[in-house]
């Protein structure tokens, strides 16, 4: 594999860019007239612009990427993250038209970007699931006759749904009929798809996965779990591994059980199967998701394997050159993601131009980005700005690493999640390890981070005050009786 070609833009084409350059490969950046002199084009051995800042006209346009790949005799295509990267039928069209993709099969793709079919595909491993029905509904009664037999509250949850779309709590039977009608109106606006099911709710969820690496000669193993229970609007803003409450005997179950799920539909490439933890500690399978996640540094961290490198070496057919013994944790990683949005007014995108832009450096820190100063923060996609990643010998060094990482951030034009990351890890939840999916509903409000932003700011300003003030004494001129010097310069 000689070339190849990301089907990305932002951080993560420029991250995959930096493994594709280390192993001696070229690379080839494409990008949207809004990303012109965006760094992972500067980056690239070549760029070719690919259309309008719109993405269905850009970084959607499969069939316009593969004809660039042609033309530029490229060997292989990495989707990195979102976009097309767990499209099956453009991963099918990218092997018709003799490329390599890098991830794992379209066959794969299809099975696990149904959760009704995923959850059918790993019936047989006994991996445990919540409970709930396994199929498509659509009649009401029945779905009520599931609810009285699982118990409420129940969550009815959209088949080919992500993100929270297609997403309903359902406290009683009264509810289910607009809450159904809700979810699939949802569904199909959101993934053409309005296939729904429903799983008993858990109350006190834990989000954890597990990443895994399995090649095409039938050997898998897994790297560990990342704890990803702080979330706003179903979305992770925080990650970690490795998990405070997993124990090292949950630690081999949940990863076997990640393993078999990669078998259970002949998974090559690396992947993330994603489980819900109630508070007894008791896993269920959710879903996987087929491609590089965006939390994936913290486990290269902690595990000390690139992954993309991997993905790269298993797809041009080489075997694992690790065993799940060679996997042994390495202190902590925590990652915070950086979005141009603002914390005091409910998330909302925050776009503008970036003043200031200054990064945090430091042994054991690591910046992933696709920003500089002056550049700005287009509408046209998702507003991440980075994702802050810090590694300590304890999972308490690393916290108090990751506060002075966000102190040393310097983001201006634009508001920032930076102070939301305060927040969080100073917070007594986070820090003793108590904490679920509810974190940001239970502990967060605008209100408390302005209370917060307050009293830091009063005891910078008292620190600043007697700094002064003791600068002040020792700029004071000394009397000496002696001389009474002070006294004749006063004349």
């Amino acid at each position: 594999m000689k070339k190849i070609l990301v089907a990305n833009r932002g951080e993560i084409a420029l991250r995959i860019m930096r493994t594709i350059r280390k192993m001696g490969i070229k690379s080839v950046a494409v990008y949207s007239e809004a990303d012109r002199h965006s760094p992972h084009v500067l980056f690239a051995d070549e760029a070719v612009c690919i259309g309008p800042a719109p993405s269905n006209q850009s970084y959607l346009n499969g069939d316009k990427i593969i004809d660039i790949c042609k033309e530029l005799g490229v060997d292989g295509i990495h989707p990195g993250y979102g976009f097309l990267s767990e499209n099956a039928d453009f991963a099918q069209k990218v092997t018709d038209a003799g490329i390599e993709f890098i991830g794992p099969s379209p066959e794969a793709m299809r099975v696990m970007g149904s959760k009704l079919a995923a959850k059918d595909s790993v019936k047989k491993y006994n991996i445990p699931m919540v409970p709930g029905i396994d199929r498509a509904i659509e009649d009401v009664n029945e779905a009520i006759e599931v609810a009285n037999r699982i118990g409420y509250p129940i969550l009815i949850k959209a088949s080919a749904g992500g993100g929270g779309k297609g997403m309903r709590i359902v406290e009683k039977a009264d509810d289910m009929q607009e809450q159904m009608e809700r979810a699939i109106s949802e569904a199909k606006s959101s993934f053409g798809d309005g296939s729904v099911f429903i799983e008993k709710y858990v109350t006190s969820p834990r989000h954890i996965e597990v990443q895994v690496v399995a090649d095409k000669y039938g050997n898998v193993i897994h790297g560990l779990e990342r704890e990803c229970s702080i979330q706003r609007r179903h979305q992770k803003v925080v990650e970690e591994t490795p998990s405070a409450v997993v124990t090292p005997e949950m630690r081999d179950r949940i990863g076997e059980a990640a393993v078999m799920v990669a078998k259970s539909c002949n998974y090559v490439s690396t992947g993330t199967v994603e489980f819900l933890v109630d508070d007894k500690l008791n896993f269920y399978f959710l879903e996987m998701n087929t491609r590089l996640q965006v939390e994936h540094p913290v486990s290269e961290m902690i595990i000390g394997l690139d992954l993309v490198e991997q993905q790269i070496r298993i797809a041009r057919g080489e075997k694992l050159a690790v065993t799940q013994a060679d996997i042994k944790p390495n202190g902590h990683a925590i990652e915070l993601r950086v979005y141009a949005e603002d914390p005091l007014n409910n998330f909302l995108p925050s776009i503008g131009t970036l003043t200031k832009y200054q990064k945090p450096v430091g042994e054991g820190i690591r910046v992933d980005d696709g920003y500089e100063e002056g550049m700005t923060i287009p509408i046209y996609y998702d507003p991440m700005i980075a994702k802050l990643v810090v590694h300590g010998k304890t999972r308490t060094e690393a916290i108090q690493k990751m506060l002075q990482a966000i102190k040393d951030y310097k983001i201006e034009g634009v508001a920032t999640t930076l102070p939301f990351g305060t927040f969080v890890f100073e917070h007594d939840a986070f820090f003793t390890g108590h904490f679920d999916t509810h974190f940001v509903k239970n502990y967060y409000t605008p209100e408390k981070l302005k209370e917060k932003q307050k009293a830091n700011a009063e005891i910078a300003a008292l620190v600043a005050l007697k700094y002064w003030q003791e600068c002040g004494k020792k700029l004071q001129p000394v009397e000496h009786k002696s001389t009474s010097w002070k006294r004749r310069l006063a004349h």
